[in-house]
């Protein structure tokens, strides 16, 4: 060999040496800088979650900071909400009588305070007509309710399709276009065509002359972009401005129209409240919001509730109620902090059904510490969920629940117990589409309703008395017999909780 062919050799071996240099300061800079940055303004929980994921995978990890990271959501739909917002705490009086008295409620009044203070909604005296259990009945009940439309409909929901359960509902939704009412229909854009029928489902809406528009949508070749991992979460109905449906049902099958799900038997579980009066005008402003974030129409706001003193109160239906949005326009987290006020006011009993039971740690402390006081704390969750992450994460909290004195039901598989609602001392009720994991507190946008008096929390706690019925009763000695290694992959799983 020259000394010219070695001298070469020894060139590309240095080049080599300063390259890897060079990854390897990369690489420090990196997460050193990750150290100082990610903390800020983020939760303990997401911050160690997204350091993990920078320090021990980098490649991967840093991408998806940058793209999923932001403890806010900024820009347009930021801007929009906060608009909003200032609009409807300006506006409102307008068209609110005097809120109802809580003075039966000692404590209530600052949480209500505290809600209006973050999202603007005011407390609005209304019916609780019907729980709504069954999903094909709740179907029926909202297509019974589009039958008696007049002048417009209003729906927005998650997830739809339009199948063999739901086709009484779209079918109610086309008759009513016929009768000369303007329907108006929201879906999340990536909760939605992901199910079978997707294309045809749009189509059909289209013939109809249902006036429809995608929410959250991702089409970058119409301009359309945003965050991947943000979802609009919400289920509403309103007819005419004067009946109201909200809670956790989607317009889809229970099964989902999955095959998976139809073999092992798979059905959803939910719950639906059926609301009339003032606070039906809280619902009808959140369409509002959401259609003109999507299509930049102004719907015109006037109100068409019945008043509160024309409510009819023989039954003891008539109540309190607070409409409580939230989602990554309310930066506050208003439902999460809504919850935490609650839960530490509970003096008897705190009763919970959670699909997907991912608590912050306010809330975990809220719940442990009811029970540590006495409260009878009790906690309806699946005994297998529909998402292998979020089970394990679920489980990973079940140990020190037990310690506290939490009673943990297991609602038997396969069916996914989907309903969300809590009840305060059987006298307070909070039930709609958010579950309890910092997703549905941060990224998802939300609706839940906030209700005073006896009748509802009675009625849920005949839901929840069903649940119970048929729901096994998780024991401390039987948790202690858990494999280790189910029990590891349950921890690991909760180290990804504030990052799913």
């Amino acid at each position: 060999m020259s000394k010219s062919a070695l001298s070469g050799s020894e060139k590309k071996k240095r080049k080599r040496s300063w390259w890897a240099i060079l990854l390897l300061v990369v690489d420090y800079t990196v997460k050193i800088v990750a150290v100082g940055t990610v903390p800020e303004n983020r939760k303990t929980g997401s911050s160690f979650a997204w350091l993990m994921l920078i320090l021990f995978v980098p490649v991967l990890g840093l991408p998806l900071f940058l793209i999923l990271g932001s403890p806010y959501v900024q820009g347009r739909r930021h801007r929009l909400q906060g608009e909003v917002n200032d609009y409807v705490a300006r506006t409102w009086p307008k068209h609110a009588g005097k809120e109802p008295d809580l003075t039966d409620y000692p404590g209530a009044e600052s949480i209500v305070a505290s809600n209006r203070r973050l999202v603007s909604f005011p407390l609005a005296a209304g019916r609780h007509e019907k729980l709504h259990g069954n999903s094909e009945d709740s179907v029926r009940a909202m297509a019974a309710a589009v039958d008696k439309a007049t002048s417009e409909v209003h729906v927005e929901i998650y997830i739809m399709a339009w199948d063999q359960t739901t086709d009484v509902f779209f079918t109610a939704l086309a008759d009513a276009v016929k009768r000369g009412v303007k329907v108006r229909l929201l879906f999340d854009h990536i909760g939605t065509r992901g199910y079978p029928g997707y294309k045809e489902f749009l189509a059909r809406m289209t013939d109809a002359g249902i006036e429809w528009h995608r929410m959250m949508p991702i089409d970058p070749l119409h301009g359309r972009w945003r965050r991947p991992d943000l979802r609009n979460h919400r289920k509403l109905l309103v007819v005419d401005g004067v009946v109201g449906f909200m809670g956790s049902q989607n317009m889809i099958d229970s099964s989902y129209l999955k095959p998976k799900n139809v073999e092992l038997g798979r059905r959803w579980k939910d719950l639906n409240i059926e609301v009339t009066g003032p606070i039906v005008d809280s619902l009808a402003a959140v369409f509002a919001i959401d259609w003109y974030t999507e299509t930049k129409e102004k719907l015109e706001f006037v109100s068409r509730a019945a008043t509160e003193e024309s409510l009819s109160d023989a039954d003891g239906r008539k109540a309190a109620f607070q409409l409580v949005p939230s989602g990554p326009g309310f930066p506050t987290e208003p439902n999460l902090r809504m919850f935490v006020s609650l839960m530490h006011r509970a003096q008897k009993s705190l009763i919970i059904t959670s699909p997907y039971f991912i608590p912050e740690d306010s809330l975990l402390g809220a719940i442990t510490t009811a029970a540590y006081r006495g409260v009878n704390v009790e906690l309806f969750v699946s005994e297998q969920a529909d998402q292998f992450m979020v089970q394990h994460a679920q489980r990973s909290y079940y140990k020190m629940l037990l310690e506290a004195g939490v009673k943990i039901y297991l609602y038997p598989k396969p069916t996914v117990l989907h309903a969300k609602h809590f009840t305060i001392d059987d006298e307070i009720s909070v039930i709609g589409s958010s579950n309890m994991d910092m997703r549905s507190f941060a990224l998802d946008y939300e609706i839940m309703l906030l209700g005073f008096g006896e009748i509802l929390a009675s009625e849920l706690a005949e839901v929840q008395d069903g649940y119970r019925e048929v729901s096994h009763l998780l024991t401390a000695d039987e948790w202690e017999l858990e494999p280790w290694y189910r029990k590891y992959v349950d921890n690991v799983m909760r180290l990804t909780s504030d990052i799913q």
